[in-house]
């Protein structure tokens, strides 16, 4: 019995797709290979996900079709200086799309004045060599990578945008061409301005498109900056620095205080407070010992911790959100994918519609030029520049509009979706809440709990703790605070401190019972505020309980209206943290959430996203924090707070600016205009070549006045999406 190897899969990076036929045609290429179960190859991450047999196909092999394919693909893994120089391509690329959009509006401007001159009845002529020279830059230097968008298309066996791009803008050109070489110029043969209008209004929606689209890659980077690069490991009894990825699982790894935790493991010694909130959305520092667990990508304190590695590098807990946020990301925006679908149709559609229209009037008509020229009209006035602008343009104005009240809509997929949302999921911790523990209760057992409050900031000014940083803000800063002395940070307890030339002990219930302090008669008081899921600093003196502060998250003064109106949009709302129970129930009953489920892991998060979309809900997943990225991106909208992480703003399609989950609603109503504005345009743009293009066949127009047909028709379209900016909120 032979042994079978299990899949692989592999994850490439992809240069060389313009538009999503590109990456459609290529999933094709790739799943024609024998041993390759599956591929998924994403437009927007630039990537190509496949699972494979490695008993049948070599990974250079699968590079090899992509090669044949007309891409170009690399099989190493990218790092993060990778990624920061692919940005910086990006951006340089735009910049090169946007200086040879301006020169190709210098140079077609001459032509198309001209032509509106030729239009109004004023007969003005630039010599026809100089046209043919302007025209020629623009056909072929700048205009250059259409031709090679078409023939990678056409080699690999299918029609794009850019092959009706350049059928068109060839016919006019070499016809007007040929004029001018025989000496046979004048105003009623020369439509060099057609194919030069056509070419400038496609590369402009072009980079509109570029604009809209960003790289995925800039969430993986984000991700992969909060991954520590180095750790400190025991080895023969002595301390080394070696790459985080290179801790061997048992290993011992030193994590001082203010550092990062490099892998996922279990205290050996050491206690102290560790910020979780990234990872597991807990508000709170959590206090670990000998025998807790830690996580990769947490915060550690100021105590030093020994801890054996149990998971590390990419099976590490910030590796597998990496990598299930690379997975949840290779989504393909609806509306690209029908554009994309009906240009693949439509390009032999209209080509043989121009031929059929030549040899119609040739044999009809017996006029060789008649023919041609309603030809050269039929495609030209076909070239689907309103098509390619009726996305763009929609989704630029739509979000500038969103921008300017705080809401930044990344994406086409968060456009399609996002006015079809039945069901919202959000995070708890900087979501609902400020995320900022606050001062909610004070107890004095003298009845003086502002002097309590002063006492305890007093001693908290050596402290960078959080809670010592709620405790201070909750302190009128008019009066000087009494000098600390003797102050001893107690790791995962509290601290020590004489203030005042009082010896104070402040910390967790746990401090106390080891130290004997009774809380005495505010007993009582103290469960009823651990009953509304707050955390308690209690303070003592000589071993005698003088009070206690209850610290909490506060909810964010909008999210009561905010879920309200949601609700009212019959939304269902549910709440998902990482937080104990009791904080989020008590956050969830006083914002009017529907569903809570407390204490739930990045991975839980995910699942519970990814079984409502089982159920047939379109998801939004509203979080701000790294612990949310997965689910923010499984869902079918991610929406991100802007007071979060880059890494959860990378990873949604919507982020609220200012963190406010007010804007959650109109979020959703600018989403539903845009798309909406969106729809037009394509309808529009379809509707004009169902008109124009039997006019053109039937004679009624020439190249001139169908090249202004068609410039008309984008400028109807982005003229259409420019209304957006009568949008206002409610």
């Amino acid at each position: 019995m032979t042994h079978q190897e299990p899949p692989a899969n592999l994850s490439l990076p992809i240069k060389g797709m313009t538009c999503a036929a590109c990456s459609t045609r290529l999933e094709r290429v790739l799943g024609k290979v024998e041993g390759v179960e599956a591929a998924l190859v994403s437009l927007a991450a630039e990537r190509a996900d496949i699972r494979f047999d490695p008993a049948r196909v070599e990974p250079a092999q699968l590079v090899e079709a992509i090669t044949r394919a007309g891409f170009s693909a690399n099989l190493e893994q990218a790092g993060d200086e990778d990624l920061d120089r692919a940005e910086a391509e990006h951006a340089a690329q735009s910049r090169r799309q946007l200086r040879l959009l301006a020169l190709s509006a210098v140079l077609t401007l001459p032509l198309v004045g001209q032509m509106i001159f030729d239009l109004s009845g004023l007969h003005v002529m630039i010599w026809p060599w100089l046209q043919l020279a302007l025209a020629a830059v623009v056909q072929f230097w700048i205009g250059g990578r259409f031709y090679g968008g078409a023939w990678t298309s056409l080699k690999g066996g299918a029609g794009n945008m850019d092959v009706l791009v350049v059928l068109g803008t060839s016919a006019a050109f070499f016809l007007s061409a040929w004029h001018v070489v025989v000496g046979d110029a004048h105003h009623g043969n020369l439509y060099f301005e057609g194919a030069a209008v056509v070419i400038t209004l496609v590369l402009l929606g072009k980079w509109l498109e570029s604009r809209a689209k960003r790289s995925a890659a800039g969430a993986i980077r984000a991700l992969m900056r909060l991954r520590p690069d180095s750790a400190a490991v025991e080895r023969d009894g002595v301390v080394i620095q070696v790459p985080a990825g290179l801790v061997a699982v048992g290993e011992t790894v030193l994590v001082r205080p203010g550092e990062r935790v490099p892998v996922d493991g279990e205290v050996i010694d050491g206690t102290s407070q560790l910020d979780e909130s990234l990872i597991t959305g807990e508000s709170l520092p959590v206090a670990r010992g000998p025998g807790e667990a830690v996580v990769a990508g947490a915060v550690n304190g100021d105590g030093l911790l020994r801890i054996r590695a149990m998971r590390v590098g990419a099976e590490s807990t910030i590796g597998r959100i990496i990598r299930m946020v690379q997975g949840a990301q290779a989504s393909k925006a609806p509306v690209q994918r029908l554009v994309d679908r009906i240009s693949a149709v439509f390009v032999p559609v209209v080509a043989l519609l121009a031929a059929a229209t030549f040899l119609g009037w040739w044999l009809l008509a017996g006029e060789l030029q008649t023919a041609f020229v309603a030809a050269v009209s039929v495609l030209v006035i076909a070239c689907p520049c309103a098509l390619g602008l009726a996305t763009p343009t929609g989704i630029m104005v739509g979000t500038g509009v969103a921008a300017r009240h705080g809401i930044l809509i990344k994406d086409a997929v968060a456009l399609e979706r996002a006015h079809r949302v039945t069901v919202m999921v959000f995070d708890k911790t900087g979501t609902l809440t400020e995320g900022r523990p606050a001062v909610a209760a004070v107890a004095a057992a003298d009845g003086d709990e502002a002097g309590l409050l002063r006492l305890v900031a007093a001693a908290q000014q050596g402290s960078e703790h959080p809670l010592g940083r709620a405790v201070a803000a909750a302190v009128a800063t008019s009066e000087a605070l009494p000098p600390v002395l003797d102050f001893r940070a107690l790791p995962g307890r509290g601290l020590a401190a004489v203030v005042a030339g009082r010896s104070l002990l402040i910390g967790s219930g746990r401090l106390m019972v080891e130290q004997g302090v009774n809380p005495g008669s505010l007993a009582g008081q103290a469960e009823f505020e651990e009953a509304l899921g707050r955390s308690l600093m209690w303070v003592a003196e000589d071993g005698r309980t003088l009070g206690f502060i209850a610290v909490a998250d506060t909810v964010k003064p909008s999210a009561v209206a905010a879920v309200a109106a949601l609700r009212a949009m019959g939304i269902e709302t549910v709440m998902l943290t990482g937080d104990n129970a009791r904080a989020a129930r008590v956050v969830g009953d006083a914002v009017g959430i529907d569903r809570v489920l407390a204490e739930v892991l990045p991975e839980d998060k995910a699942a519970e996203v990814s079984r409502l979309k089982g159920e047939g809900r379109v998801v939004a997943m509203v979080g701000d924090g790294i612990n949310d990225a997965p689910a923010l991106a499984a869902a079918d909208i991610g929406i991100a707070m802007g007071t979060g992480t880059d890494a959860a703003m990378q990873a949604a399609g919507i982020t609220l600016v200012r963190g406010d989950p007010g804007l959650l609603a109109p979020a959703l109503a600018i989403s539903r205009a845009t798309t909406i504005k969106i729809r037009q345009n394509l309808f529009w743009a379809f509707a004009y070549n169902v008109v124009a293009i039997p006019a053109a066949a039937l004679g009624l127009l020439t190249p001139v006045i169908a090249g202004a047909a068609m410039a008309m028709s984008s400028v109807s379209v982005v003229s259409n999406s420019l209304l957006l900016k009568r949008w206002r909120m409610l």
